[in-house]
């Protein structure tokens, strides 16, 4: 199954929340703390170009912030490319 990463922070609610739905639908993700890992700071300010968190990639798509039906579409596109 393919990958899917989260950037995030300690104390980012929007990062709670979006692990939190992610774990409530099964959904298997890779966390990495920005604020501890220099290394994941600086491949998130490049495949988002921004410092906003939490980021999430799925699919080859980059999301900024937390989106549930967005989130949703991302995860689909992996549950196909698995059923192929």
């Amino acid at each position: 199954m393919e990958e899917v990463k989260i950037y995030t922070t300690s104390t980012c609610l929007y990062c709670r929340q979006a692990k939190e739905y992610m774990q409530k639908k099964g959904i298997k993700y890779t966390e990495y703390d920005v604020t501890k890992n220099q290394d994941a700071l600086k491949e998130m300010v490049k495949i988002s170009g921004a410092r906003s968190v939490p980021v999430i990639t799925a699919c080859e798509e980059v999301m900024i912030g937390f989106d549930p039906a967005r989130l949703e579409q991302m995860i689909s596109c992996i549950q196909h490319r698995t059923a192929l």
